[in-house]
């Protein structure tokens, strides 16, 4: 069975925040001069192949950026229209990547109404949210944030919080954390800033980071309640079972990105022209990931892995991390499942018996 994801970046990098630590912004000079709104016939396409190539009987399109409310509203009523009419019987699930600094009301009864699944970006309380997450006057973000996390609330619409790792998380595990549990998010992302710049942790605060978060978790009764993906993930990997996340799976390659004018590249880290896989408009998004070119990109997780992670404990859990920044890290894994080991294998054996 063929099943894929597909991030799609409706107006590619375009963003009203300019956080210090982003790794996308730059991508706009991949285009130059050109306004980035993906057009209704590019839409139609993306929405056309990706539920047609996909065997899956469930399909999600994850809408990504840049801040893919810049399109507007009636751009994913458009979507949405697009999707029923091609569903043909299947699932069709949104999950949509936000600042939050834009939603209202009027999204949020959007959302709701859609079914929706929004994901907000929030690094913590103010003070460690604001060091980098700035809008384009160098303003903080954090007041807006959290009036759209609040809407988010009150018309009901199911959200997770996607927070990243960064210089000023360092020494803040278990206060980012309950912070997060204090304002109602109950599903969590970590995403480390790991790509040496300044903003960036360093490999052991990284792992000291998220064993504060484990601890935390794990005292605070929270297991089964709230819910932390590095953890999740672990637990899968000591439980014989696949990641819900493909930077700690084997191999990669099941994530493309299509870019607002229909280009599609391997991954939302690597969009380079060096791993360029077409254009939707002239070539099949089947082709491309069926391409030895893609099937290569992903296997190359594998193949490549350093010598040192042969003989690593811990290479069932992590499978190396995100090539992106594989040799960053790794210290910090080491430390992190180094800690969750007994109680890892503790669950792992309560598990075996239900």
């Amino acid at each position: 069975m063929r099943a894929f994801n597909l991030l799609v970046k409706p107006n590619g990098a375009s963003c009203n925040l300019r956080c210090r630590y982003c790794y996308y912004l730059d991508k706009s000079k991949l285009y130059p001069g050109v306004n980035a709104r993906m057009d209704k016939a590019i839409l139609e396409e993306v929405v056309k192949q990706f539920i047609q190539g996909n065997e899956a009987p469930e399909v999600f399109f994850y809408w990504h950026g840049g801040e893919p409310l810049l399109c507007g509203m009636h751009f994913y009523r458009a979507a949405v229209e697009l999707q029923q009419k091609y569903a043909d019987g299947k699932i069709v699930n949104n999950v949509l990547q936000t600042n939050g600094t834009l939603l209202n009301a009027q999204w949020c009864d959007f959302f709701a109404k859609e079914n929706f699944w929004v994901g907000i970006s929030l690094d913590g309380p103010p003070e460690i949210h604001d060091r980098f997450r700035l809008d384009v006057g160098a303003r903080p973000s954090f007041n807006r944030v959290m009036t759209g996390l609040q809407l988010l609330r009150d018309h009901g619409v199911e959200f997770n919080v996607l927070t990243t790792v960064n210089k000023a998380s360092e020494g803040n595990g278990e206060r980012v954390y309950r912070f997060l549990k204090s304002v109602g998010c109950k599903y969590i992302q970590l995403i480390p800033v790991a790509d040496g710049t300044p903003e960036s942790v360093s490999p052991v605060e990284y792992g000291r980071f998220l064993c504060n978060v484990f601890d935390c978790w794990k005292n605070d009764g929270d297991v089964g309640r709230y819910y932390v993906d590095a953890i999740d993930c672990a637990l899968a990997a000591w439980c014989g079972s696949q990641p819900g996340s493909c930077v700690f799976s084997p191999s990669c390659g099941t994530n493309p990105v299509v870019e607002f004018n229909g280009d599609v590249y391997s991954c939302d880290h690597f969009v380079k022209p060096a791993f360029f896989l077409g254009n939707i408009s002239s070539q099949s998004l089947v082709s491309m990931m069926d391409s030895i070119q893609q099937y290569s990109f992903g296997q190359n997780k594998r193949v490549s892995l350093p010598r040192k992670c042969f003989s690593c404990q811990f290479l069932f859990a992590c499978n190396g991390g995100c090539p992106r920044y594989r040799q960053t890290l790794c210290e910090g894994y080491q430390l992190f499942y180094a800690h969750i080991k007994p109680d890892m294998d503790k669950m792992r054996d309560v598990l075996k018996r239900i």
